[in-house]
């Protein structure tokens, strides 16, 4: 049985007086320590990705927002496999052992990410040291083993894994890693399988980006099928939000929703940020290693974000969010890719050296016109 949404909910009662000066006092207090996570409780988690230095760090004003308006979250990068297992025979625990100790004294919703990708792991794992690839035993044991230490060292207290990231490609087949083109698609199932057999109660995700697109939902449905089937414990889809303000298209966006549910699958929207500048690529994506030659075209807004294109953005994240409230009842968390506008990688990428203005807090951790937008839409309001 997987842990749901609901089990990890915290439920405070509010106090009241009958003296109306300290009641109004009292509900000042409770508005300022209000967030996004209290006002969408019986909705979803609301997330954010954290970096590991920004954990070591410990800025006031980004703890602050991070104690007050996320009951979820997940770690951007420093959970991953160059991250913790750098070299063969060498973990480094430090940064995944500070960011459970966080989530367990938040008493948030905790997602580790990730297990199983193609981009950001070393080397070593898929060559031996002459330079020849690895074996199919080799690598699966290799695999095996990683998920085994991995998921065992931190049973019961990591709620939720992304099992396997981006395994799809820009087409309508798997990608052709490593991982694929030394073990098969069989590998997909090994990962999930030994994952369950380390923590059988943890909920178990598959990732990725652009799955909006029906070709890409398409492959993956019928893997789920398959999956299925044969008894693999895949528990719930994520689905990258890596969004524009005219992309993706929002029909499609949902009819992925739908269809992932239909299958039995838990909705997470992960990596939610908005793109407000100019798009530099014909086919938008998150692929990581795609660059593009730096231009003033491409960086339109170094000082500031024009009231106008704001404006755009409100409304696009409105839309998402009633597209997220309308689907409440198969979505478990939706996850910001990170806190302020500073931090976020879409300063960089695609192209290096773009000032973005991705999140719902600027880079003085200070709210956006966004952020009140998405909170008026949530139920519960401060008492």
């Amino acid at each position: 049985m997987t842990l749901t949404r609901r089990q990890f909910l915290i439920h405070a009662a509010a106090a009241t007086t009958s003296f109306a000066s300290l009641k109004a006092i009292a509900w000042g207090k409770a508005a300022s320590e209000f967030g996004l996570k209290d006002q969408f409780k019986d909705d979803f988690y609301i997330g954010t990705a954290l970096s590991g230095r920004k954990i070591r760090e410990a800025e006031p004003r980004y703890m602050s927002r991070i104690g007050r308006e996320f009951n979820a979250l997940t770690m951007e990068n420093s959970m991953k496999w160059e991250a913790v297992r750098p070299q063969e025979g060498v973990w480094r625990w430090e940064n995944v052992d500070r960011f459970v100790a966080l989530g367990e004294k938040l008493n948030a919703y905790r997602v580790g990410h990730v297990l199983v990708w193609h981009a950001q792991t070393p080397e070593w794992v898929f060559s031996k040291p002459n330079g020849d690839l690895r074996s199919r035993k080799d690598l699966a044991g290799l695999m095996e083993a990683h998920i085994q230490t991995y998921v065992d060292r931190y049973k019961g207290r990591i709620h939720a894994w992304d099992v396997v990231n981006e395994a799809i490609d820009g087409g309508k087949a798997w990608r052709k890693s490593h991982w694929y083109n030394i073990l098969g698609e069989g590998y997909i199932d090994r990962a999930f399988n030994c994952a369950h057999d380390a923590d059988p109660k943890a909920h178990l995700i598959y990732n990725d980006y652009n799955m909006d697109q029906p070709h890409k939902r398409e492959q993956l449905l019928s893997y789920i099928r398959r999956a299925k089937k044969r008894g693999v414990p895949i528990h719930g889809v994520g689905l990258q939000s890596h969004v524009g303000l005219s992309f993706p298209n929002i029909d499609q966006f949902e009819q992925s929703i739908e269809a992932f549910a239909a299958e039995g699958m838990r909705i997470h929207i992960t990596e939610l940020d908005m793109d407000v500048l100019p798009v530099a690529w014909e086919h938008v994506g998150a692929e990581i290693s795609t660059r593009f030659e730096y231009s003033k075209e491409l960086n339109p807004y170094p000082n500031g974000l024009p009231m106008d294109v704001e404006q755009l953005m409100v409304e696009r994240y409105v839309q998402f969010f009633k597209l997220f409230l309308k689907h409440r009842d198969k979505i478990d968390r939706v996850t910001f890719w990170g806190v302020g506008d500073g931090e976020s990688w879409k300063n960089d990428f695609p192209v290096i050296g773009r000032t973005n203005y991705p999140l719902l807090f600027d880079r003085d951790y200070k709210k956006k016109k966004c952020y009140h937008a998405i909170a008026a839409l949530g139920h519960t309001k401060p008492q």
